[in-house]
């Protein structure tokens, strides 16, 4: 199976950073690494993550990465990282 990033993804990635690294630069890079290895860690199991019924025709379903949610799609051999953000983010 194929992991593909969506250029909604890639900014969640670069925003969330860009949050983190005032605060604490090394905290923020690491952050990253682990949302960046999580599709890799779940991708032999990618039916792991819930299911969200309001995607009824698509399968979309959401990963929870620490304090962090990812909301991924497969769709043929491919998983699609949709978005990712914390999970105390108003969304």
């Amino acid at each position: 199976m194929e992991i593909k990033w969506t250029s909604k993804s890639l900014s969640d990635l670069s925003r969330l950073y860009g949050f983190l690294a005032p605060v604490n630069r090394q905290a923020a890079a690491n952050t990253v690494q682990s949302l960046t290895q999580a599709p890799n860690k779940v991708i032999h199991q990618p039916r792991i993550g819930e299911r969200l019924d309001e995607f009824e025709l698509r399968e979309v379903r959401r990963l929870l990465v620490g304090h962090y949610e990812m909301r991924y799609e497969i769709r043929n051999d491919t998983f699609y990282v949709l978005r990712v953000w914390h999970t105390k983010e108003r969304r």
